[in-house]
């Protein structure tokens, strides 16, 4: 028998594809329980203005291969008070909920660390497109999301080739730089300005660029990481300083979005199923992660003091295999 009756699941911050895929693997696993679901929509926010709703298997039918969240996703500065985490507490004892599943990043799982702390028994799933959760190898998201930024880059390399320019690419990640790193990889760019590496260095960046230039490469890809910006200025001062036509592209929140690869849903399945067994058990203040193969979880404040890095060995082969 399960510990728990009743469990809510949420998401929160920014949306992941595969965040569905995690709602559906908590959802069905937990009617396989025994334990009733409830959907809080809207994150926090939706928890404090109480729209919680009651789900069953239908309830994610055909939602695996769909983008985005069925339970929406919004901030809430409310929530960050120690009045509103008590209110939220409250509010799960009110609707019989003595366990919730917390989809999202850092943000989200700092709230669940609160909930937990009054007394709601809290599991956390790794959604972020990011990959910045220190705990875990992988995060719901992130698959698809480079695989996105792969295909824009190498549509807009082509029409670079075209016209013979410098595209600046920048994708997103916060300040890491993963999406930035893999993409560039992947997409055989010139550069890459990572938050963790970019010395803002600009003048090297003209200066290798006018050299490829004079050995006859004809066009050139630089991704940038979202973490440092300033595209669309950069591509100015380039052009203005190499005499070579420079354009600046953020891909933006077309990353965010999108049916979700195979491996993000089948991830985001197993961690959303892993997340219910955990509460099934009693337990509370854990983050499921994905670490050397395996599917993991660790306490929740073990894994918000961990820091995480680029890998230092994945950015000197990129720097080992440009032109």
């Amino acid at each position: 028998m399960s510990k728990v009756q009743t469990i809510g699941v949420l998401t929160s911050g920014g949306d992941a594809p595969g965040m569905n895929a995690a709602i559906r693997g908590v959802v069905r696993t937990a009617m396989k329980y025994g334990i009733k679901v409830k959907g809080i929509m809207r994150g926090y926010a939706g928890l404090l203005n109480e729209e919680i709703i009651d789900m069953d298997s239908m309830s994610v039918s055909d939602i695996i291969h769909r983008g985005g969240t069925i339970l929406y996703t919004a901030r809430c500065m409310e929530f960050m008070t120690p009045e509103g985490q008590e209110k939220a507490a409250e509010i799960c004892r009110k609707h019989g909920i003595e366990g919730l599943v917390v989809i999202g990043g850092d943000g989200s799982f700092r709230g669940a660390q609160k909930l937990a702390n009054h007394g709601i028994n809290a599991v956390g799933v790794p959604g972020t497109i990011d990959l910045d959760i220190s705990c875990t190898e992988y995060t719901i998201g992130f698959d698809t999301a480079v695989n996105t930024a792969m295909e824009a880059i190498d549509k807009i390399r082509d029409t670079s080739a075209s016209h013979e320019r410098c595209s600046i690419i920048e994708v997103m990640g916060r300040n890491a730089g993963y999406i930035a790193l893999w993409s560039a990889i992947a997409s055989g760019a010139e550069d890459v300005l990572l938050p963790e590496r970019y010395d803002y260095n600009e003048q090297a960046i003209i200066d290798s660029l006018i050299e490829k230039h004079r050995s006859g490469k004809t066009h050139h890809i630089i991704i940038n990481a979202e973490g440092n910006g300033h595209s669309t200025s950069m591509a100015k001062r380039i052009e203005q300083a190499t005499g070579i036509e420079t354009r600046a592209t953020v891909l933006g929140h077309m990353q965010r979005g999108g049916s979700p690869s195979c491996k993000d849903r089948v991830y985001a399945s197993i961690m959303g199923a892993k997340a219910v067994e955990l509460l099934s058990e009693g337990k509370t203040k854990r983050i499921v992660a994905y670490k050397n193969g395996d599917y993991v979880d660790f306490d929740i404040d073990e894994a918000l003091s961990m820091t995480k890095d680029i890998p230092e060995e994945q950015y000197q082969i990129f720097r080992k295999l440009v032109r």
